[in-house]
């Protein structure tokens, strides 16, 4: 379409200079052939009666053309037919008065166009040298309304010749196109199908082109990415399966070793104190050991997709205080919690008290007093709400280069944790048990220091309305 369009543009543009130039190449000719043969009975210092005899000697010889004729010599002027010639420019007179030669100019007057031409009269002079000016000038306006209606018909043809040009373009760009973006859709449809873990898909190759090139290229790729994906998941897998079952075997004798552990625990009173510290010392070993084989354990089954939510409707509020309760740090956590009753909703209690529990641990570990809880709720929308809780401390806060791995399995944010009794995998659990309640957590330092994390936890939208409504939302620190 571009070209059809650029090309009638051109043919246009060529063929009206074409018969412009044709139309004043034949007028100046034209012009001087009279003014040469007027020069020759002329004086050469003309009256006014000489000036006006010359101008009607040129305008009889073309007296058809619809000519207008003004000659100028010093302050003399003569017309004819008439004296309307406003159609000299300040441009044409200055140039007429230095050259030796015809100056023209195209004009455009009332929406008609005319050709101006300035000539001036030389005389050959004795030595057969330049010739030299006369004084006196001879200009010629005429219309050229013949050749507007020629470049008006011309671009009528043109148009109807663009047009035709043009639809055919359209059709046989329609017809290019289709067979381009057929293979090109269709590379599209199976890129989206692999992008949604469709590895097996491929594309008919046909033909010898770049497309075709282009297809057969994709499918080796696809081929290619599809072998590697299988051996990777094959090797997840195989993972996946040493891990659970070298936590399955560490289970039984971590759970003799715990037993023995703790009957010699009841004995270190009868022992001497180098032999009570080895005997203390094998039991925080063993004690760390079996917390890591039960984390890999829940590891395990969350890879495995073996993880179920046993719900029941509780009061969050007291699933939290029992599980301050059970570890022993009512005295060491600050609370702010909506009264009892308030927040109620469908969770799986015992991955809740495993939420809350790492969280608190976490911050008693790793953080500095003062640790404290709050609990509230958020409004979306009038049907969704959520259940906030927050766990602060007092520390030094997170690094910013551990912001981004902080939920990761075994990432440790200090390498001065490294040999501590935490495993990495407490807030890699907690992240999974909040996420199988459909909820959300995460972790920031707040201005005034220490490290926040926040879980975001979907509550019905009955228990949301009810706290919304309790103006006593915070019982106090307790």
């Amino acid at each position: 379409m571009a070209s059809a369009l650029g090309t009638g543009a051109l043919a246009f543009r060529e063929a009206r200079t074409g018969v412009l130039q044709q139309s004043q190449d034949s007028v100046i000719r034209q012009f001087r052939t009279s003014v040469d043969a007027v020069a020759a009975h002329t004086s050469a210092t003309p009256d006014q009666s000489e000036l006006q005899s010359a101008v009607n000697q040129v305008l009889g010889a073309n007296r058809t053309q619809g000519w207008r004729v003004m000659a100028t010599y010093n302050g003399l002027r003569a017309y004819a037919p008439s004296a309307e010639f406003d159609r000299l420019s300040p441009e044409l007179r200055r140039s007429v008065q230095t050259k030796r030669a015809a100056v023209f100019q195209r004009v455009d007057a009332d929406g008609h166009p005319f050709l101006v031409v300035g000539m001036p009269v030389t005389y050959s002079t004795a030595d057969g040298g330049e010739s030299r000016l006369s004084g006196m000038v001879m200009y010629l306006v005429v219309p050229q309304n013949a050749e507007e209606a020629y470049v008006r018909a011309m671009i009528s043809g043109i148009e109807r010749a663009t047009l035709v040009a043009l639809c055919l373009a359209v059709v046989l760009a329609l017809l290019a196109a289709s067979g381009v973006l057929r293979p090109v859709r269709a590379l599209r449809r199976a890129t989206r199908r692999m992008a949604e873990g469709h590895l097996d898909v491929r594309l008919a190759v046909n033909g010898s082109d770049e497309l075709a090139d282009l297809s057969r290229s994709f499918n080796e790729t696809a081929a290619a990415l599809e072998q590697s994906v299988a051996e990777l998941r094959r090797l997840e897998a195989q993972a996946r399966r040493f891990v659970a079952d070298v936590s399955h075997e560490l289970r039984t004798p971590l759970a003799a070793m715990s037993a023995v552990t703790d009957m010699l625990d009841e004995k270190t009173g009868h022992l001497d104190e180098e032999t009570g510290d080895a005997l203390r010392f094998l039991s925080e070993g063993t004690s760390r050991l079996s917390g890591l084989v039960n984390d890999l354990m829940e590891i395990s089954r969350f890879d495995a997709g073996a993880v179920e939510l046993n719900l029941d409707e509780i009061d969050l509020v007291e699933s939290v205080q029992r599980t301050l309760a059970s570890r022993g740090w009512q005295d060491r956590v600050e609370t702010r919690l909506p009264r009892p009753g308030v927040l109620r909703t469908r969770v799986d209690p015992v991955r809740i008290d495993v939420v809350m529990a790492n969280l608190v641990g976490n911050a008693l570990r790793h953080g500095a007093p003062p640790v404290r809880l709050t609990m509230g709720v958020r409004e979306e929308r009038a049907d969704v709400a959520w259940a906030v809780i927050e766990v602060t401390d007092n520390g030094p806060g997170i690094a910013e280069e551990a912001m981004p791995h902080i939920f990761e399995r075994f990432y440790k944010a200090s390498t001065s944790r490294t040999r501590s009794e935490s495993s990495g995998l407490g807030l890699a659990i907690t992240a999974e048990n909040v996420h199988l309640h459909g909820g959300r957590i995460r972790a920031a330092n707040p201005p005034g220091g220490g490290a926040v994390f926040t879980v975001e936890l979907p509550l019905h939208h009955d228990s949301a309305t009810a706290a919304a409504a309790d103006d006593d939302v915070a019982a106090g620190a307790r």
